[in-house]
Order: structure tokens, then C-alpha cells, then sequence
């Protein structure tokens, strides 16, 4: 058993959140509103893992809390935020970044609009001492529990990792088959733009083969 963090308490922290409890991590769970806004979320998670048969928990802590809980942290809030978390906390961890662009939400970002960037990258610029890896950007909250399958399962739906440290995403990769899914290696962070809003892959469910052919029809918003 080992504990993962996870920054981000909105609907794909909390469901990862209940997927690793399932499959026997501690997690601890953190947003901007601090530990007393948790109580509800972290008793329903350890509640359904003890319920799954796993005697794994979740508990609620501070940003920095869950950033140092363990060696790998999820980092699941609006990209305009990333920016509020010091970056030192993450040193040398494996940082999961679950982040889509939002110019609504998260304000105009020009290397974003003009593509000459990916947001994995701008994650990774600032943790700039971490080992970044793009996954579960593509996949609706709710799916990580519905869609999970054992390995093996025909027609199993697989999600996309980027990132540009092999034993990082090789290390995600085990995680994401161990939640339920197939995993395709789509390359380095400047290659996760494939995966990003609107692109064939975004969202729907395919096997491996059917998102790898996703990944290679994607195409540059200034190309479309």
C-alpha cells in the first residue's frame, strides 16, 4: 500500500480519489477551502473501499499535506491555479496533471492560443523539479468508476499518457491498468496537445487501437 495525494477535491479528484482507495491506496485529498471542507468526501471514500474490501483511507489534509504525502500526487484543479501551489512542494515527485485549457475560466493563456505550448508544459515549467505526466484529461469524471474494467476484458477502454520520463509514465501507466483501463503511450508532454479539447480522442471510449488511430487523426486548432 502506498499514499498518493490528490490536489483538487472537484469531480475528478473525488472520483480518483474513491478509484485508489479501491485498489488499496491511501490518499490524501486537499483543496483551497482546507481540511474542515472534506470531512463528507474523505468519510464516503474510505467508507466504499472498506465496502470493496480494501483497507485502504482517505484522509484530509493541507496543499502541502497531500503534495508530500507520497512519492507521486495528483494535481487536479483549474489551470489558472497551478500557479498558487509552491513549487518546491513537488520536487521530485511524479505529478499527474488532469488539466484542459478554459480561456472562460481560466483567462486568455497566448502560448496556449497560439499553440506554441501545451498546458502539460506550463504544469511542468512550474514544477519545474517534478516528473510530469498528462492523464485523465479526456475521460468524464463519473467514467473512471463506470468504465473500469480487468485487464483483459475485450473491448476495455483505454486513456492516453503523455510525459517525458520514462519510469514516471511507466509508473502511471501501472496505476491507470491497475484503476481499469488500458493505457497508450502517446510520446513527450509537447505531443499531449493530441488529447486537449475537441480533438477525436477527447472524451468518447475507445480501446488502445482505436484511440492510437484518435491520437494520430488529431490535428492544430490553427490547422483546422
Amino acid at each position: 500500500m502506498t499514499t498518493i495525494g490528490i490536489i483538487g477535491s472537484g469531480n475528478i479528484g473525488s472520483q480518483l480519489a474513491h478509484a485508489l482507495t479501491r485498489i488499496g491506496h491511501d490518499v490524501v485529498v486537499a483543496n483551497s477551502r482546507g481540511p474542515a471542507s472534506l470531512g463528507e468526501l474523505v468519510t464516503t471514500v474510505s467508507e466504499h473501499a472498506r465496502a470493496a474490501g480494501s483497507a485502504a483511507s482517505a484522509t484530509a489534509g493541507t496543499v502541502e499535506e497531500a503534495a508530500q504525502a507520497g512519492e507521486l500526487v495528483v494535481v487536479t484543479i483549474p489551470l489558472k491555479a497551478v500557479t498558487d501551489i509552491p513549487a518546491h512542494l513537488l520536487e521530485g515527485r511524479i505529478v499527474i496533471d488532469t488539466n484542459n485549457y478554459y480561456p472562460q475560466r481560466d483567462g486568455q493563456i497566448a502560448e496556449l492560443d497560439d499553440e506554441s505550448t501545451t498546458t502539460s508544459e506550463l504544469v511542468a515549467r512550474h514544477f519545474a523539479g517534478a516528473r510530469v505526466v498528462k492523464a485523465f484529461n479526456h475521460i468524464p469524471a463519473t467514467e473512471i468508476a463506470d468504465h473500469a474494467q480487468a485487464p483483459g476484458t475485450e473491448g476495455r477502454r483505454a486513456l492516453a499518457v503523455y510525459g517525458d520520463d520514462t519510469g514516471a509514465v511507466e509508473q502511471v501507466s501501472g496505476l491507470i491498468d491497475a484503476i481499469g483501463f488500458d493505457v497508450v503511450n502517446g510520446g513527450g508532454l509537447a505531443e499531449s496537445w493530441r488529447i486537449q479539447r475537441d480533438t477525436p480522442g477527447y472524451i468518447p471510449s475507445f480501446t488502445a487501437e482505436e484511440l492510437t488511430a484518435k491520437l494520430a487523426e488529431a490535428k492544430r486548432y490553427r490547422d483546422m
